[in-house]
C-alpha cells in the first residue's frame, strides 16, 4: 500500500507513522510544513519514501504525479485552537483539505482525515457523529468554525460515504512536545510537577461545581492508532466518526493519575480562568461511539490510569521519549 500522510512531522501524525511502520508499511510520502527540530526528532527512527513541504506535494499532484498512491492521510492543518485568524485557517483547514479530497477522489484514491470535536461546541447538543445533525452545532472559535465548514462541505457534497473522517477528542501521548501551550495537560503536568513540585489547573467558573470538576473525553493517541489503522485496513467502511475513549473523565481525575505514575502525592493549585477563554471553554466531552461501533471497531480503549501511566513512565520520564 502506497500512502500519503500529511503532517507527518506532528503530533498524532508521527505517532500514526510509527503505527504504519508496525504494520509493515514504508511506501510513505510524508508531508509538512519546513521542518523544525522538533519535526526532525519525531521523524527518528521511522520509515519513509520521501518529505515534501505542502508546495511540492500540490505541485506534484498537479502533475499527475502520484498515480500509484492509494490513500491520503490528511493529518497536515493547523492545530492551534487560539488562532484567531480566520482567513488564514480558510486557507491551511479548508481550502488545502478540499483540494486534496477533490484529487483523491476524481483519482479513485481514499481520502482519510482530521476532523475535531470542537465542531460540537459548548456540548449542549450532544455528541452524536450523525451527518444530519451537524448544522446545529455552533463551535465556539475560529478554529473549530474551520473544522465543521470542511466537515459541512463533505456532507452537502455528499461525499462522506467515500472519505473517512477522524472526529478527534482530547488526544495526548507521545510525541506532542513541541506543541507548546498546546500540549495536553498530562505532559504540562509533569514539567510543572518536576519544577514545582505541584500542578496549576484553572478554577470551575460554574457555581456549584468543585474545583477541578470540569470533565473531557481523554484519548491516547495510541488508542488512536488502533481506530485509524482499522479503516485503512477496512476500505469499505467510510464515513466521520468521534475518536475518544468514551468516557468523560474529570481533570482532577487527569492530575491525580499523572501523580500516581510518578509516584508522587498530588498537590494541585487552582488558579484564575483567563478572561479570554471563558467563552469557549467546554466543561464536558464525551464521544459517543454508537457509529464506531456499528462499523465493526470492537477493541477497547485504554482506562485513563493506564494510558497516563503509560505515557509518563514509558515516555515522559525516559530519556528517549520520541514513539
Amino acid at each position: 500500500m502506497k500512502i500519503i500522510l500529511t503532517g507527518a512531522a506532528g503530533f498524532i501524525g508521527s505517532c500514526y507513522l510509527r503505527k504504519l511502520n508496525d504494520m509493515g508499511l514504508s511506501d510513505v510520502w510524508i508531508v509538512d510544513t519546513p521542518l523544525s527540530a522538533e519535526g526532525v526528532e519525531n521523524l527518528q527512527g521511522k520509515k519513509f519514501k520521501d518529505y515534501l513541504s505542502r508546495e511540492d506535494l500540490l505541485q506534484r499532484i498537479s502533475r499527475e504525479q502520484f498515480k500509484d498512491v492509494d490513500v491520503i492521510v490528511h493529518m497536515g492543518a493547523c492545530s492551534d485552537t487560539t488562532e484567531m485568524d480566520r482567513a488564514f485557517l480558510k486557507r491551511n483547514n479548508f481550502e488545502y483539505s478540499q483540494t486534496l479530497a477533490l484529487w483523491a477522489l476524481t483519482k479513485g484514491k481514499r481520502f482519510h482525515y482530521a476532523s475535531s470535536a470542537s465542531v460540537y461546541g459548548d456540548g449542549k447538543n450532544g455528541y452524536q457523529d450523525d451527518d444530519s445533525l451537524l448544522a446545529q452545532f455552533k463551535p465556539l472559535n475560529p478554529y473549530a468554525e474551520s473544522k465543521h465548514a470542511f466537515d459541512s462541505w463533505l456532507i452537502h457534497e455528499k461525499l462522506t460515504n467515500q472519505v473517512v473522517g477522524f472526529r478527534y477528542f482530547n488526544v495526548f501521548g507521545p510525541n506532542e512536545y513541541h506543541k507548546g501551550d498546546m500540549r495536553s495537560m498530562v505532559c504540562k503536568a509533569v514539567d510543572q510537577i518536576n519544577k514545582d513540585g505541584a500542578v496549576k489547573l484553572f478554577a470551575t467558573t460554574r457555581p456549584g461545581y468543585p474545583d477541578g470538576s470540569e470533565e473531557r473525553d481523554f484519548v491516547y493517541v495510541k488508542d488512536v492508532n488502533e481506530v485509524m489503522a482499522y479503516f485503512l485496513e477496512h476500505p469499505d467502511k467510510n464515513g466521520i466518526f468521534n475518536v475518544g475513549s468514551g468516557k468523560a473523565r474529570s481533570f482532577k481525575d487527569l492530575m491525580l493519575a499523572v501523580f500516581s505514575a510518578l509516584g508522587k502525592e498530588p498537590v494541585i493549585q487552582y488558579i484564575p480562568m483567563p478572561e479570554r477563554l471563558k467563552g469557549q471553554y467546554q466543561y464536558f466531552t464525551e464521544a459517543d461511539l454508537s457509529k464506531l461501533r456499528s462499523v465493526g471497531y470492537n477493541k477497547p480503549f485504554l482506562k485513563l490510569e493506564e494510558s497516563v501511566g503509560d505515557y509518563v513512565k514509558n515516555h515522559l520520564i525516559q530519556q528517549q521519549r520520541i514513539y
